[in-house]
């Protein structure tokens, strides 16, 4: 299939999806749950260009399994705890912005999120699918390696903090703990990893510079945009104790605990 008529493809089915998410948070009052469907689109679409794509098999059926189970581990982590949660206090303060038009608006910012998520899913899974020539095997096992990485460390962060926020005499604190010790945000930290993964299976490609794009597209949301920056700043104000952990703990690296 043409790259283009595969990124028109991609495109219609975000939408769906997205259409499908605002459907169910319109029912249940929690715009959360876009953000484990996000996460199951976007492991659906390395399958998909995985299937269309006419590199050698190796190259893109590997990046079409990683990208696959990525995302059913994170979407099926979102889904559940925001499934039960009360709806995050960013989607609860649009909404209480946004008033008598919120479901609308609501709509059309889950399908401006699909920009960044194309732009995700062209630059990290493309590359690969549409490569020409098979790359070197040092080039799929480092592929490998950085995935399992990525996916063992995010996991490994969510069910520590799970297992934190789950013991009642944790309630109020700053989960501070195992991974979260050394780093403020470990989950993000082996998110941006994650995209690391799909460089390997481009390289000795003109388009293994387009892999670029994913780690750097996903540093900035993270960074400067949705993830840490409105997080940090509720949280400093909410959570006592938070100031102090931001001054002794690395935003997203890893790394010793200040003094």
């Amino acid at each position: 299939m043409p790259v283009l008529h595969a990124v028109a493809l991609a495109a219609v089915f975000l939408f769906l999806a997205k259409a499908l998410a605002w459907g169910i948070q319109r029912v249940r009052g929690n715009a959360g749950i876009v953000d484990g469907i996000w996460a199951w689109a976007l492991g659906l679409l390395a399958l998909g260009f995985a299937a269309v794509g006419p590199a050698p098999e190796p190259a893109r059926w590997l990046m079409g399994l990683m990208g696959l189970a990525w995302g059913a581990r994170l979407g099926t982590y979102l889904w559940r705890r925001n499934w039960a949660s009360a709806e995050d206090w960013r989607y609860a303060q649009f909404r209480a912005e946004w008033g008598p038009q919120a479901q609308f608006k609501m709509f059309w910012f889950f399908q401006f999120q699909n920009i960044f998520t194309l732009l995700l899913a062209g630059s990290a899974f493309l590359p690969a699918a549409y490569r020409e020539g098979q790359p070197p095997v040092w080039a799929l096992v480092l592929a490998a390696v950085i995935w399992l990485v990525a996916v063992l460390g995010e996991g490994l962060a969510d069910a520590q903090l799970k297992a934190f926020k789950a013991n009642p005499a944790h309630r109020g604190k700053v989960c501070d703990v195992g991974l979260w010790r050394h780093s403020r945000h470990p989950n993000y930290f082996f998110e941006c990893v994650h995209w690391l993964a799909y460089l390997p299976l481009a390289w000795g490609s003109p388009l293994w510079v387009y892999s670029l794009i994913a780690p750097a597209v996903m540093w900035l949301l993270i960074t400067k945009m949705s993830g840490v920056p409105l997080l940090e700043r509720e949280m400093a104000q909410r959570k006592p104790g938070y100031a102090e952990y931001m001054r002794r703990t690395n935003q997203l690296i890893p790394g010793p605990v200040k003094a």
